[in-house]
């Protein structure tokens, strides 16, 4: 009996000290919790979940960023197991740990309340991301049968399947045998996260927060010679503050980087400026109020290859929304005259990040989470000038990933800009980016586009599209003809004006512009004035056919409103395309 009655108060007292210990456990994870400090969060939730169990809690990582102001966190403390389970899930998705969220978020589905509404979104960007496809759509789609609310959460999980359509469309290409995907070897990804790389001749820099001596450290800059010595960077480092990505100038003498802290779970970033002094580097200087806007997020700088504007991504006001990229023109000594967002080409109301310029084939690169692509950041790319961007293109697989793909450096010197490419992807990894190389193969030219010569079929055909058009709609006639760089009519193209010159004379009241178009090839100035003296050609020949000159108008847009792809993602030339661009509009202004 004396044995029976020792057992029961030592199982008594172990049961004391468990519920003291879980108590403390939970306190602790909440506190993390609020602060916005997940990895020590997931540790003490692990704790306090498996206290008392049979169950073990090893998680050990380096997350490679700090949360930014939109992962604040406003809720309280976890009132209950359940609750723990939930944040619990909630640390591992901040932490980029999908694969650790999604058999949480799951549980919390078996719940059989409300206290949870989220948690099937989430549940299904997490199935998406370890890349169980039909599984987050059947969630995501439940989700949003079930959400009755018309916000951000409902218009993301419609994106989110819009992406498991384009992954699955982009999972099946017939070219994916052109590219060849390694991942960097150990002396690069050597634990932590690795990212951001920068050519600067044959050495690699990058970003990192391996570990030196055994102990973890904050975000520093490294430099590889030929990918294999790698050391940190010759520049002073706080002890305190986290270093990212980092832009040389053409000469390679001044150093931009991004520099921040994280307090009380608020990140704050900025863009600083160094100057190499013999084979060091000064200590960083902030850049003025032009590039860091007080209040908010300044960060990842790319000098243009010129040296004359620097690209960089930023939070603050008088964007689309989120984190928008945006352009700086700079003097001789790299100060900041003025700033301009980089407009709705490229920004969306999500987060853009990252910029690079690929000058060879005239690309800029960046990463977005705000189009239809593979999920999280992918990496897009759109041609242009400083001032005027075409609408970005998603690369693709495999390029992007199911996770996130950002930062992107090409050794290229041709117009195939994935010749040989370096770029950040978590891809292969529980929670933190790595880098990656790819090189793609350029698939054979088409074979020559022959015009085919003008029938008679086609232009009744022509007759019919024109008499159904409604006002202010452009229709394309692609039967009239120049050669190539000239705006002179070719005999081929008088069928068809003569088909429009008849449904004009035959319906008097008819207004209309004819508007001509090019491809991209060629300079700006040359294109807008080729396509105006094409346009106003046209309405010359019509009105030598008895048309009114009162009734025509003629307008020459040059290569600024492409209807396809002038290049394949990887810069070599697309012939269809630039035929497409080529070509002749017609607008009814009045019936």
């Amino acid at each position: 009996m004396k044995k029976l009655l020792f057992t029961a108060v030592m199982l008594a007292v172990v049961q004391v000290a468990w519920s003291q210990h879980k108590a403390g456990y939970l306190k602790a994870a909440d506190s993390y919790y609020r602060q916005a400090d997940y990895y020590s969060a997931s540790l003490y939730y692990e704790k306090y979940l498996v206290t008392g169990t049979k169950q073990a809690s090893p998680y050990t990582y380096n997350p490679y960023a700090a949360p930014g102001p939109s992962d604040r966190v406003t809720t309280g403390p976890a009132a209950d197991e359940q609750q723990a389970v939930y944040q619990l899930a909630d640390s591992y998705r901040r932490l980029n740990d999908l694969g650790k969220a999604a058999p949480l978020y799951e549980k919390t589905l078996t719940y059989n309340n409300n206290r949870y509404p989220l948690a099937a979104y989430y549940y299904g960007i997490c199935l998406r991301s370890i890349e169980k496809y039909d599984a987050a759509e059947e969630v995501l789609s439940a989700f949003l049968a079930k959400y009755t609310a018309t916000d951000n959460y409902s218009l993301a999980a419609e994106k989110e399947l819009r992406n498991l359509r384009f992954i699955r469309q982009q999972l099946k290409k017939d070219d994916l045998s052109l590219y060849h995907l390694h991942k960097a070897a150990g002396t690069l990804n050597a634990g932590g996260a690795t990212y951001a790389p920068v050519w600067a001749d044959d050495k690699l820099l990058f970003t990192s927060t391996r570990a030196e001596n055994g102990t973890a450290v904050l975000n520093r800059i490294y430099q590889a010679a030929d990918t294999v010595a790698v050391s940190r960077i010759p520049l002073a480092q706080s002890a305190k503050v986290h270093q990212g990505a980092a832009s040389l100038s053409p000469d390679g003498n001044v150093l931009f980087l991004t520099q921040w802290k994280v307090v009380d779970g608020k990140k704050s970033a900025a863009i600083y400026i160094s100057r190499k002094k013999n084979n060091d580097w000064s200590t960083p200087v902030i850049l003025d109020s032009v590039i860091n806007t007080v209040g908010a997020n300044t960060q990842q700088p790319f000098v243009m290859p010129d040296g004359k504007y620097l690209l960089f991504s930023s939070d603050k006001a008088g964007g689309q929304g989120g984190y928008d990229l945006w352009y700086a023109a700079l003097d001789a000594n790299g100060k900041a005259l003025y700033a301009k967002n980089m407009g709705t080409g490229i920004n969306t109301i999500a987060d853009e990040q990252a910029p690079y310029f690929h000058t060879s084939s005239g690309t800029l690169v960046f990463s977005s989470n705000g189009g239809t692509g593979m999920g999280g950041y992918d990496l897009y790319y759109s041609k242009g000038n400083i001032e005027h961007w075409e609408t970005s293109v998603n690369f693709g697989y495999p390029v992007n990933a199911v996770k996130d793909d950002i930062y992107f450096a090409s050794k290229s010197h041709t117009a195939n800009i994935l010749e040989d490419v370096w770029f950040s992807s978590d891809r292969s990894a529980e929670c933190c980016l790595e880098l990656f190389s790819l090189q793609m193969t350029p698939p054979p030219p088409p074979p020559p586009v022959v015009e085919e010569p003008v029938v008679k079929k086609d232009t009744t055909t022509l007759v019919d599209t024109i008499l159904r058009t409604r006002v202010n709609e452009a229709i394309a006639i692609q039967q009239i003809y120049y050669e190539l760089n000239e705006y002179t009519l070719s005999a081929s193209s008088y069928p068809a004006l003569d088909k429009l010159a008849d449904v004009l004379l035959s319906h008097p009241q008819m207004e209309v512009e004819i508007s001509a178009h090019t491809d991209s090839t060629g300079t700006t100035a040359f294109n807008q004035q080729l396509s105006e003296k094409r346009a106003m050609n046209c309405v010359a020949y019509l009105i030598s056919k008895g048309v009114p000159k009162n009734r025509l108008q003629y307008k020459g847009y040059g290569s600024s409103k492409p209807v396809a792809p002038n290049t394949f993602p990887d810069g070599t030339d697309n012939p269809e395309g630039r035929r497409l661009n080529r070509r002749i509009e017609l607008k009814i202004l009045k019936q």
